[in-house]
């Protein structure tokens, strides 16, 4: 194994745990405050982003966010249990700095707070590159190529739809069978 501890790794999950129940807080909240303003600003959008956007509720949400959860959680493990070699580690790592920078960029773009822009530069930004630090510094740091932050904001995104369209059928499926049960 190398010097790299459980902080680099499991410090993952704690640092997206934190970075995540910000935004299943601020989510709901902001979307109601902010999509009306936001869609006079942005008349480009298509209709159809801002309804499904307005339509997610706090629970599905949360449902979407546990889901990516189990993600990082293995991706976590798998860079403990291989030293932070781990390729799948080391591009989750990547693409939650990414993550972070983006968060940055939303705000910047509708100049103001947007969900997950509290946490980023506190939280999500240094992590990732005090952990590429000691990667780096334990010499199992892969290269950060292009191709890299690509694949890591493509796989980020298939995710995102995946847990998304998964919290989506299980909220449907729940309040379906609530409405058979007469409750």
């Amino acid at each position: 194994m190398s010097d790299v501890d459980r902080r680099v790794t499991y410090g993952l999950l704690a640092a997206w745990a934190v970075h995540d129940a910000e935004e299943v807080i601020m989510v709901p909240r902001w979307v109601r405050a902010r999509v009306p303003e936001l869609r006079e600003r942005f008349p480009q959008v298509p209709a159809p982003v801002w309804r499904r956007l307005e339509s997610i509720g706090g629970g599905e949400f949360a449902i979407a966010v546990s889901g990516m959860g189990l993600l990082v959680a293995a991706a976590a493990a798998d860079g403990h249990r291989t030293g932070g070699r781990s390729a799948a580690y080391q591009s989750v790592l990547l693409a939650f700095g990414l993550h972070g920078v983006g968060h940055l960029v939303q705000s910047a773009a509708v100049r103001g707070y947007t969900p997950g822009a509290a946490t980023s530069p506190l939280i999500v930004i240094p992590f990732s590159l005090w952990a590429r630090g000691r990667l780096r510094r334990a010499g199992v740091l892969r290269p950060a190529r292009p191709y890299d932050a690509v694949a890591g904001v493509a796989f980020t995104a298939a995710a995102l739809g995946a847990t998304h369209g998964l919290a989506r059928w299980l909220t449907r499926r729940r309040r379906s069978d609530l409405s058979v049960q007469g409750g």
